[in-house]
C-alpha cells in the first residue's frame, strides 16, 4: 500500500482525478446536449400568447384546440426543472474548465 506522501502515490491519485473529472465533463456535455434539446422542444410546445409570431406560424388555430390547464402547468413545470438542469450543468462546465489543471 502506497503511503500519500509518497512520490509514487501522488501520481497516482492525480491520475484517478484526473479520470474522474474527464469522466464527469463528459456525463454534463451529454447531459447539456439533451437538456438543450429538450428545453427547445419543450418551449416551442407552449402555448402562445398572442400577436407574436407563433401566430405567425399557425399558432392562432392551436387555441381551438387548447389543453387543458393541468397539462400546461405540467409542462411549465417540467420546463423549469429542464432549465434548471441546463443551467447547472452549464455552471459545473464552466468551473470544470476553469480549475482542470492541465
Amino acid at each position: 500500500m502506497l503511503d500519500i506522501l509518497d512520490p509514487r502515490a501522488i501520481g497516482t491519485i492525480a491520475g484517478k482525478v484526473t479520470t474522474t473529472v474527464q469522466i464527469l465533463e463528459f456525463v454534463l456535455q451529454v447531459l447539456l446536449g439533451i437538456t438543450s434539446l429538450l428545453l427547445t422542444l419543450l418551449i416551442l410546445l407552449h402555448k402562445g400568447r398572442g400577436g407574436g409570431l407563433s401566430d405567425m406560424f399557425g399558432g392562432g388555430m392551436s387555441s381551438a384546440m387548447g389543453s387543458s390547464g393541468l397539462a400546461e402547468r405540467n409542462l411549465n413545470r417540467f420546463t423549469i426543472v429542464l432549465a434548471l438542469a441546463w443551467f447547472l450543468s452549464i455552471v459545473a462546465l464552466g468551473l470544470i474548465t476553469k480549475f482542470t489543471v492541465l
